[in-house]
């Protein structure tokens, strides 16, 4: 018999609260007494999953992959989910602007189809490949991960995606790849951020993992969300999840994925190196140089309901530590 042995960051399936009824302050209380017991299991998808979200226009591929996802193929334990609206209402996405309500106001004009993926470098099977054909191999997953930012807010989010390690494997990288390049789309009649003379960011945004980060099973191609094709300010229709870094690390709308030998310079690493690392480890010991990170606002929060949290090394995914066997965290943040 085979006894898997989940890492220490999962919870068991029934630990995990739905949207529909931390929303639902009446289920909640209801659950809460004992009264109704089934409304705090998690429901499929295809049996409305997501009650409080409303359904959204999807793509023909995305639609047809909802009937065999692996739904809460990770979870986050006790973890109460971020409620929909603000999971996509309070982003940050620079290419529509600076404030947290830009990209839910502007990243509409967008346009996500036909979208492409370039993969190329140290692989043995470069090229161009479009979005449909780069998902489609794949079976989709429900990560539910903790996102930690580094300006220390926090969500609870219910990803959908497969691991960045398959699509890898099928562009077949050479002995020469080390690291991963990630490059996001620039769309300047499209992207108010962009166009802007004030913005400090050279573009296109570019982020970068090791390998080894890369292939790691947590390290999540997100197309989707709360059973819903994955909206324009959150990174649609393709973006990197990283659960245990800071999320700039987790870049949008992904137009090219390089393998290369030398590490990339990374946008904010290039903008200001001595507070935006290269690894951006979630690490309560090493202090951003405006503000701790002992600590995190977990939204939704308020004047008086703060909702402060402390933080985890490595945003509580420890199985991600050999990773960084010997390596400084201070140094190497």
């Amino acid at each position: 018999m085979l006894i898997k042995t989940p890492p220490t960051s999962a919870a068991r399936e029934c630990e995990v609260t739905p949207e529909a009824v931390y929303l639902s302050r009446r289920r909640l209380m209801s659950a809460a007494a004992g009264a109704v017991a089934a409304s705090i299991l998690p429901v499929r998808a295809d049996e409305g999953r997501y009650t409080d979200v409303e359904p959204g226009a999807s793509p023909a591929w995305f639609s047809e992959k909802l009937s065999s996802v692996r739904w809460q193929a990770v979870t986050a334990g006790e973890e109460a989910l971020t409620p929909y609206p603000d999971v996509t209402h309070y982003n940050n996405f620079y290419e529509f602007g600076t404030n947290k309500g830009d990209p839910a106001r502007y990243a509409g004009k967008l346009e996500v189809e036909p979208w492409s993926v370039m993969i190329d470098g140290e692989v043995a099977r470069p090229g161009a490949v479009s979005l449909e054909q780069l998902v489609q191999p794949h079976r989709l997953e429900e990560r539910i991960y903790r996102l930690r930012c580094v300006e220390a807010w926090s969500m609870v989010i219910p990803w959908l995606g497969f691991p960045l390690a398959d699509l890898i494997k099928r562009a077949e990288p050479t002995a020469n790849a080390k690291f991963v390049r990630f490059e996001s789309r620039v769309a300047p009649e499209q992207m108010a951020g962009v166009r802007s003379g004030f913005s400090l960011i050279d573009w296109p945004y570019v982020e970068g993992l090791r390998l080894d980060e890369a292939m790691h099973p947590l390290t999540l191609m997100a197309v989707g969300l709360y059973g819903r094709v994955l909206p324009n300010q959150n990174g649609a229709p393709l973006r990197l999840v990283v659960p245990w870094k800071y999320g700039f690390k987790s870049i949008k709308s992904i137009v090219r994925i390089s393998l290369v030998a030398e590490q990339p310079r990374t946008t904010w690493e290039g903008l200001a190196p001595e507070e935006y690392g290269f690894y951006a480890n979630v690490n309560p010991q090493v202090d951003h140089p405006r503000w701790s990170q002992a600590t995190e606002r977990r939204l939704p929060n308020s004047l008086f309901n703060p909702n402060v949290i402390s933080t985890r090394l490595f945003n509580g995914y420890d199985e991600v530590s050999t990773l960084y066997s010997g390596l400084d965290l201070q140094k190497y943040y």
